[in-house]
């Protein structure tokens, strides 16, 4: 039996830069290959002076009245716009949320696992919510939560910074660690 093909892909981006005969408009202002504003002349004129010099005529602003259109590969223009939109995401700085959740009456070995789980998230530049579950009975002693908290903080004090106090929340109480911001990022004095 055959399997239904899925349409969830999205299509390629199409590139809506206009390179030589795409641009229609009467008139265009004009940067020739080397850099220089030659000034606002007619589009097939243009065109004809980008053949020339076997290059490609690409509009840059088309917003700017006329149309600001420059002389240039088009294909190796193309490819350092697609290295300096790889860049910008590279140098992007992406914050995770990463949860561990703990219970009241947890035990040693089961606290240090799970607190260096916490670590190598702090490591690894990510926040942490902290949760400690509480059922039942559990519910009349918040207290033993918050010292779980406030323990854990103590513990992470030189890796983490508590952005959010212990807080109750219905069954639950929270609090949230950063990473501390490392000061010493290449500069000695």
């Amino acid at each position: 039996m055959p399997v239904p093909r899925r349409f969830d892909r999205q299509p390629p981006e199409r590139d809506t830069t206009r390179v030589n005969e795409r641009i229609r408009v009467p008139e265009v202002r004009l940067i020739d290959d080397t850099g220089q504003q030659v000034g606002i002349m007619r589009t097939n004129e243009a065109l004809r002076m980008a053949q020339e010099k076997d290059l490609d005529l690409v509009e840059v602003a088309a917003e700017a009245k006329p149309p600001v259109v420059r002389i240039l590969d088009y294909s190796k223009y193309k490819y350092e716009q697609a290295q300096k939109a790889k860049s910008a995401r590279k140098h992007q700085q992406t914050i995770n949320v990463r949860e561990i959740k703990f219970r009241p009456k947890i035990a040693q070995h089961d606290y240090d696992t799970k607190k260096g789980h916490v670590e190598r998230f702090l490591k690894a530049r990510d926040k942490v919510k902290v949760t400690i579950m509480f059922r039942g009975r559990e519910m009349a002693h918040p207290e033993r939560g918050e010292m779980i908290l406030n323990r854990l903080a103590e513990d992470l004090n030189e890796l983490a910074i508590v952005e959010q106090r212990p807080q109750q929340d219905g069954r639950n109480m929270t609090m949230m660690l950063g990473p501390v911001k490392t000061t010493t990022d290449g500069k000695s004095d």
